[in-house]
C-alpha cells in the first residue's frame, strides 16, 4: 500500500488561492494604468507641451521684435531720447524669449530621451501583464484542482479510517500528493 500523505489544510490552499484572485482583480487594473499613464506622458510631450511653447515661442519673438523696433526708432528719431520704458521693455521680452526656447529646448531634450528611459520599465511591465494575463489564471485554476483533488482524497480515506485521517507513520510528514498539471489537464498546451 504507497504511504499516506498528511494534509493539515486543504483550507489554508484555498485561501491563498483566493488571496490570489483579489491580488490578481487589483493588480490587472494598476498595470493598465500605469501604462497608460506612460502614453498619456509621452502625447503630453508630444502634443500639448510642444504646442504650447512653439507658440509661445513665436509670440515672444513678435513682442521682441516690436519692443526693438519701438527702440531702434526712438535712437533714430531726433525728437526725442529712447526711454528706460522702452529699454525695459526690450529687456524684459528678451529674458521672456530666451525662457521660452529654453522650455522648448527642455521638452525637445525630454522627447528625445523618453522612449530610451521609459522602455526597459515598459517592456517589464508587459511582462508582467502577461503574467497576470495567463499565468496567475492558469495558477489559480491549477490551485482549485489541487484543492478539490485533496478534498477528494481526505474523503476517501475517511471512510477507512474511521471518519478521522491517521498520522504519518513518522515523526518526519510525508509530502503531500499533489496533482502534476499533467494530471489535472490545467496548463496543457501551453509551455
Amino acid at each position: 500500500m504507497a504511504p499516506q500523505a498528511h494534509i493539515a489544510s486543504v483550507e489554508a490552499l484555498a485561501d491563498f488561492r483566493a488571496k490570489l484572485i483579489v491580488y490578481l482583480n487589483k493588480a490587472r487594473p494598476t498595470v493598465a494604468e500605469v501604462a497608460a499613464t506612460v502614453q498619456r506622458t509621452k502625447q503630453w510631450l508630444e502634443h500639448d507641451q510642444r504646442r504650447h511653447w512653439e507658440d509661445q515661442l513665436k509670440r515672444r519673438r513678435r513682442r521682441l521684435e516690436d519692443a526693438e523696433q519701438a527702440l531702434f526708432g526712438a535712437r533714430l528719431g531726433n525728437l526725442r531720447d529712447e526711454t528706460s520704458a522702452e529699454l525695459m521693455a526690450v529687456r524684459k521680452a528678451r529674458e521672456a524669449f530666451g525662457e521660452a526656447e529654453g522650455k522648448l529646448r527642455q521638452i525637445k531634450h525630454w522627447l528625445r530621451d523618453f522612449e530610451h528611459r521609459t522602455l526597459p520599465l515598459v517592456k517589464q511591465l508587459e511582462k508582467l501583464d502577461t503574467v497576470l494575463a495567463s499565468d496567475l489564471p492558469r495558477g489559480i485554476a491549477y490551485l482549485a484542482q489541487a484543492a478539490a483533488t485533496l478534498d477528494a482524497y481526505t474523503e476517501a480515506v475517511r471512510p477507512a479510517t474511521g471518519g478521522t485521517v491517521p498520522p504519518p507513520a513518522s515523526d518526519a510528514a510525508a509530502p503531500a500528493v499533489v496533482p502534476t498539471p499533467a494530471d489535472t489537464g490545467v496548463g496543457e498546451g501551453a509551455a
